[in-house]
C-alpha cells in the first residue's frame, strides 16, 4: 500500500524528465497486479524483450475491454463503478475504481491547472438525461465543481432554460465569472431557444448528442453556439467513463492533457506502430487510472501535434456509438 501511495505521488507531481520513468513504472504494476492487461501484453510482440522503456514500444489495451472484460489491477471491492450510457443496442463500459479519491485528486488538480480554483466560478451544469444516471463520472465531476464553487447560484438544470437564462442574465450583470458546462444537445437546444449574450461566462461542451438531433460537426455546433451567445471561443472537455483525467480545449477543438496524461497515435492498419505525434488513432495514457488500466487504445480518429496537444476528427467506423462520444467532422 505505501508503494501503492508512493507510486500515486510520483504520477501527479510528473515532470518530463520523469515521465518515462513514471510511466515505466505504472507499466510494470499493471503487468504483474492486472491480469486481463498482462494477457493482452502477452499477445504482443517483443514486449516481454523491453529494455530501453518507451512510449511506442507499451502495449495499448483496447477500450472494448472495459465492455467485455473486469478490468482491474490488484483485487478489490470497488468503490465506485462508473459506466457509459450507450444505448440500449449497446453493452456498457464498466470502470470498477479502487479509491475514488483518486479520481477527485485528478480533476481537481487538473481543473485547477487549466481554470484555476473552482471557487472562484459560479459552476452551472446543463447535462440533462445523464443526470438520470447515477454510475456518470461526468456527473460526478461536475457536481463536485458545483460543491466546490460554493456559489449561491452554483448547480445543475435540466430542461427549465428560462431559469437558465435568467439566472445567466443575472450573474452576467454581476461580471461573476461562470462555467457553462453542457452536454452537447443541451447546449444546442438552449441557445436555439434562448440566444444570450455572455462575457463572463465559458461555455464548455462536453460531446454527446445521442441521435437526439441532425449530426453537426464540431466546428458547425461551435459557430452556432458563438453566434447565439457572442462568446470569441466555445470550451471543451475530452474525457470518457474508462478514464480518470480529462484534457481541455480552449478553443478550436485543440485539446490540452494535464501532465500525468498523454496521447499518442496508432497505425489504423498496424496498430502496434504507434507515434508521438501524426495523424492515426488515438490511444491514452491515463496514469490516474492506476488500479484499471492506464494504457488505452480508444476508438477516436484524430491527430496529435508535437507540443502534446491533439484534436478529434470523429470515431473508426464499426465502433459503438457512445453517450459521451465526439462530433464526427
Amino acid at each position: 500500500m505505501a508503494e501503492d501511495k508512493s507510486l500515486l505521488n510520483k504520477i501527479f507531481s510528473i515532470t518530463p524528465s520523469s515521465e518515462i520513468e513514471v510511466i515505466s513504472a505504472v507499466y510494470e504494476f499493471q503487468y504483474q497486479h492486472n491480469p486481463v492487461y498482462r494477457q493482452w501484453c502477452d499477445l504482443m510482440p517483443n514486449v516481454s524483450s523491453i529494455i530501453s522503456f518507451d512510449v511506442a514500444t507499451v502495449p495499448f489495451m483496447p477500450i472494448s475491454f472495459f465492455k467485455t472484460h473486469h478490468v482491474a489491477a490488484t483485487l478489490f471491492e470497488p468503490q465506485q463503478v462508473f459506466e457509459s450510457s450507450g444505448t440500449t443496442q449497446t453493452i456498457n463500459s464498466k470502470h470498477f475504481i479502487k479509491d475514488i479519491s483518486i479520481y477527485r485528486r485528478s480533476f481537481t488538480t487538473a481543473f485547477e491547472q487549466f481554470y484555476g480554483l473552482a471557487a472562484e466560478w459560479c459552476v452551472i451544469g446543463l447535462l440533462p438525461s445523464y443526470l438520470e444516471r447515477k454510475n456518470s463520472s461526468l456527473v460526478m465531476m461536475v457536481d463536485e465543481l458545483i460543491q466546490a464553487s460554493a456559489h449561491r447560484q452554483s448547480g445543475f438544470y435540466l430542461y427549465e432554460f428560462d431559469k437558465l437564462k435568467q439566472v445567466l442574465e443575472e450573474l452576467e450583470k454581476a461580471g461573476q465569472k461562470t462555467l457553462l458546462i453542457g452536454v452537447t444537445f443541451g447546449l444546442l437546444d438552449f441557445f436555439e431557444q434562448y440566444p444570450t449574450q455572455l462575457q463572463h461566462t465559458v461555455i464548455m461542451e462536453t460531446g454527446g448528442m445521442k441521435g437526439r438531433r441532425k449530426e453537426l460537426t464540431r466546428q458547425e455546433v461551435h459557430d452556432f453556439i458563438k453566434e447565439r451567445s457572442g462568446v470569441q471561443q466555445i470550451h471543451s472537455e475530452y474525457g470518457m467513463t474508462e478514464l480518470l483525467s480529462q484534457a481541455y480545449s480552449k478553443g478550436e477543438g485543440r485539446f490540452m492533457c494535464p501532465p500525468w496524461m498523454k496521447v499518442v497515435v496508432r497505425d489504423e492498419e498496424d496498430p502496434t506502430l504507434v507515434k508521438l505525434t501524426g495523424r492515426g488513432v488515438l490511444n491514452v495514457i491515463d496514469l490516474a487510472n492506476l488500479y484499471s488500466c492506464a494504457f488505452i487504445a480508444t476508438e477516436d480518429v484524430g491527430i496529435v501535434y508535437e507540443d502534446g496537444s491533439f484534436e478529434v476528427w470523429g470515431r473508426l467506423d464499426n465502433s459503438d456509438i457512445r453517450g459521451c462520444s465526439l462530433l464526427v467532422v
